[in-house]
C-alpha cells in the first residue's frame, strides 16, 4: 500500500489553510452542494501533485487560476502525469470563478454527468417513534 510522502501532506495542509477568494467560493460552491451527490476534497494530494479540488470517484480535478502552478513546463509535465493517471481536470481563471460560480457549477455538471453518483440522496428517511407502531422507528419511504 503507497503512501502519501509527509512533504506532499504538509503542503496540502498548508495551502488548504491559504486559498484565494476564487477558491474559497469554489469551495463553497462545491463542497455546498455536493453537486449532485458528487464528494470533493480540497488540496487533495495526487503525489508527487497537491490537486485543487478533487472528486476522487470521478478523477475528476478542479483547478483554480487556470491550473498555473509553477511556470508553463511544469505545469504541462503536471497536466501530462494527470492524464496518463486516469485524472480528468477542468480549469478555470479566477476571474471566471468569482463573476460566473453558476456558469462554473454547470461546467462541472456537466463533466460529471453520465456516470450514477455515487452518494445519491436517499429517498428513505428516519421516523421517530410512534406509539401505535410499538416504540420502534421505522424507515419512510
Amino acid at each position: 500500500m503507497s503512501r502519501t510522502p509527509p512533504t506532499t501532506l504538509d503542503k496540502s495542509r498548508a495551502l488548504r489553510a491559504e486559498g484565494t477568494d476564487a477558491e474559497k467560493t469554489l469551495w463553497r460552491l462545491l463542497r455546498g452542494r455536493r453537486l449532485d451527490g458528487w464528494k470533493f476534497r480540497r488540496q487533495h494530494p495526487a503525489p508527487p501533485y497537491v490537486l485543487d479540488f478533487a472528486c476522487v470517484e470521478a478523477q475528476l480535478a478542479v483547478e483554480a487560476d487556470g491550473g498555473q502552478h509553477n511556470g508553463a513546463e511544469r505545469d504541462q509535465l503536471r497536466a501530462e502525469f494527470l492524464t496518463n493517471t486516469g485524472w480528468r481536470v477542468l480549469r478555470f481563471w479566477n476571474t471566471d470563478i468569482l463573476a460566473n460560480p453558476e456558469g462554473v457549477a454547470e461546467t462541472i455538471r456537466a463533466a460529471l454527468s453520465g456516470k450514477p453518483s455515487p452518494h445519491p440522496p436517499t429517498a428513505a428517511r428516519w421516523a421517530p417513534p410512534s406509539p401505535a407502531g410499538g416504540g420502534r422507528g421505522d424507515l419512510e419511504a
